[in-house]
């Protein structure tokens, strides 16, 4: 039996809303509104139904985590390489009743370069943060000086992987991410308890996401009027996805 060498059409690639029963508009206003403004999932079920859409809090719970590393994902090859100086430090959050730590890192724009939930503060944590702040392909920068709290681990981790740079500790020197960790659990907290490590790394990606593109960190909707800025790009990357 001979085989057809005939070549096969050209297929768009599948979107990533397709199977949903709610159209992209809605679910990406719903993921937007939740990353963007101090709102529970109850809180956009109660807004979606005003605007005529019938959704439960917990289909919009789904979105947020389906939806929101997409976006990032999308919008990847859009973001400005940070700066050379970073600002690291750790928070700690309860999910599910457990306290779990936050490592973060912002650099002298205020740009949150990455984020990492941890059940551990000890340098296996530090590594792993690290590591996954300078393994982001489209960063391409190592910083050049690095500022920290006195936390002891700090000094080895940082000669291990970034030698070259300067380790800054000093007091006040951290205040940038201390105040930043303000804005974060500000957000988190109508969400009425983070139940999962998963869930809250893919919530805290998506604030340190909305945080930088409302702060202008990415090439997205650069002709677009500030106050429809953020909507203007999740409507572009919707199109991406």
């Amino acid at each position: 039996m001979k085989l057809s060498t005939r070549p096969r059409p050209w297929l768009p690639p599948k979107s990533a809303f397709a199977g949903f029963r709610f159209p992209s508009e809605v679910i990406v206003v719903a993921v937007r509104w939740y990353l963007r403004f101090n709102l529970s999932y109850h809180d956009l079920e109660e807004l979606l139904v005003e605007r005529g859409v019938e959704v439960d809090h917990v289909t919009v719970y789904r979105w947020v985590q389906r939806f929101t590393p997409l976006l990032a994902d999308a919008a990847r090859s859009c973001r400005h390489s940070p700066g050379d100086r970073w600002f690291v430090d750790e928070t700690y959050l309860k999910i599910n009743a457990v306290w779990r730590y936050v490592y973060r890192a912002v650099d002298q724009y205020g740009q949150v370069i990455d984020a990492l939930v941890s059940t551990r503060r000890d340098a296996d944590a530090a590594r792993r943060f690290f590591r996954r702040a300078l393994s982001t392909s489209t960063l391409k920068v190592t910083p050049s000086e690095v500022v920290t709290d006195a936390a002891p681990v700090y000094p080895r981790v940082l000669d291990e992987l970034i030698p070259q740079a300067w380790h800054h500790v000093e007091q006040y020197a951290n205040n940038p991410i201390e105040a930043d960790h303000s804005q974060l659990k500000h957000r988190l907290r109508p969400t009425r308890g983070l139940r999962t490590d998963r869930t809250t790394q893919v919530i805290i990606a998506g604030h340190a996401f909305m945080q930088n593109l409302r702060r202008g960190h990415y090439e997205l909707a650069v002709d677009a009027p500030p106050a429809t800025r953020v909507s203007t790009a999740f409507a572009e990357l919707a199109q991406a996805i």
